[in-house]
């Protein structure tokens, strides 16, 4: 049997975001994927005028960055505190020429934060760094933390795969893992939401519907994916230099990447039942994007039709998860500098078998853009309001333009 997808068309355009209603948004010079639906500022669900004070703590990573883009464009967010030890003092466009024009407020060292003026942080920390730094936090505070420290919820598995024991596991036990795509109720609700990783977020989307739908078995999935550089920091390792990726593929982590219990954590959860995976990550030269190639085996008398139907109809009211049409091969160039995450299901050569592919850029949706998980929980310090659908899309980006200066 052929390799075949299901379902004509094209991926979504990228090009020049328009004018949002009857006022623009602010943007600096760049592209993203257009929006098949544009939103005023008015029709989100935080009330005009009211402001939502942020702090973001490691802006000066890649992950911070993007999240800094994301928030000053933003109408009603303003950034209050942003934090970057080694750059504390320095401007922030000095460190990020491309975000030179937006009005900031200068890095400072993380002991000298001072939180009294803000309502929300998004921590952007190495792995390892943020619990005792959130534990330290004030309570009222919502926050959003962009590292591995609280997306595993056994803190005995956090312990076997980062090699210390968990440093606040009373805020384990109240942190809530953030795919806004499956646990957007539970986040409205959170005061402490954990970001998922980018190989989690590609893979996630696609299998745990699928798994839920027991459309799928569980036993035998085999994972390839493939990030840009970009998704091993800003720090400077000599495994990263140009002259030692440049013109190859690197694979990694191949019997240990730290996401496989995260991945395996959310595939568990959707079968109720232990899942297991095989999962190869590999490190490709270019700065962003990220695919994972899902190789499944389809319950008796399920076709990869079925599968493909099954997630666009999942997926249909969600503006960043689009199913490709037809033959239509997702490619990361599609979505590089969006939120998007582009799927397509294939028929695979084997009877039984189908392949998924996964696309999205690893420090937007992967990261940055996952950050939307924080709009239910940041809604409420305006609102209060239960519908969040609007305010979701403009947190995420949906009216912003990105920068490929960095």
């Amino acid at each position: 049997m052929g390799s075949t997808a299901l379902g004509g068309g094209a991926p979504a355009r990228v090009g020049l975001a328009p004018k949002v209603g009857s006022s623009s948004v602010r943007v600096r010079a760049s592209v993203a994927s257009s929006p098949q639906k544009q939103h005023s500022p008015n029709t989100s669900g935080v009330k005009s005028g009211e402001e939502v004070r942020i702090a973001v703590l490691g802006a000066s990573g890649y992950t911070g960055a993007e999240i800094v883009r994301l928030l000053a464009n933003h109408p009603q967010f303003r950034i209050k505190v942003m934090t970057a030890d080694r750059k504390a003092g320095e401007q922030f466009g000095s460190v990020f020429p491309h975000l030179i024009t937006q009005d900031l407020p200068n890095l400072v060292a993380v002991k000298d934060a001072d939180f009294s003026n803000v309502d929300a942080v998004f921590c952007c920390l190495p792995h390892g760094t943020t619990q005792e730094i959130i534990k330290g936090l004030p309570q009222e505070l919502k926050i959003v933390d962009l590292s591995a420290d609280f997306r595993l919820r056994d803190i005995d598995e956090y312990a076997e795969w980062y090699g210390h024991s968990h440093r606040a596991p009373e805020l384990q036990q109240e942190a809530v893992y953030g795919l806004t795509e499956v646990l957007r109720d539970e986040i409205r609700n959170a005061r402490l939401v954990a970001n998922p990783g980018c190989y989690p977020t590609s893979v996630q989307l696609p299998l745990v519907p699928l798994i839920k739908a027991k459309l799928i078995k569980v036993s035998n999935i085999i994972i390839d994916a493939k990030s840009g550089v970009s998704g091993a920091g800003r720090g400077a390792k000599e495994a990263n230099l140009y002259t030692e990726i440049a013109e190859g593929i690197h694979a990694y982590g191949i019997k240990g990447h730290r996401h496989v219990p995260e991945i395996e954590q959310g595939l568990s959860e959707a079968a109720e039942s232990k899942v297991t995976i095989s999962f190869t990550p590999n490190l490709i030269c270019m700065k962003r994007g990220m695919q994972s190639t899902m190789f499944v085996e389809m319950a008796p008398g399920v076709t990869a039709n079925d599968l493909y139907q099954h997630l666009k109809s999942t997926y249909e009211g969600e503006e960043f998860v689009k199913l490709l049409n037809g033959s239509s091969i997702p490619h990361t160039r599609h979505v590089v500098g969006s939120n998007y995450c582009f799927m397509n299901v294939f028929e695979d050569r084997i009877p039984g078998r189908a392949i998924i592919i996964s696309v999205i850029d690893n420090l937007v949706k992967g990261a940055s853009g996952s950050e939307s998980c924080a709009a239910p929980i940041v809604e409420e310090i305006s609102t209060g309001s239960s519908d969040n659908s609007d305010f979701v899309g403009l947190l995420q980006g949906r009216d912003l333009l990105i920068s490929h200066a960095q």
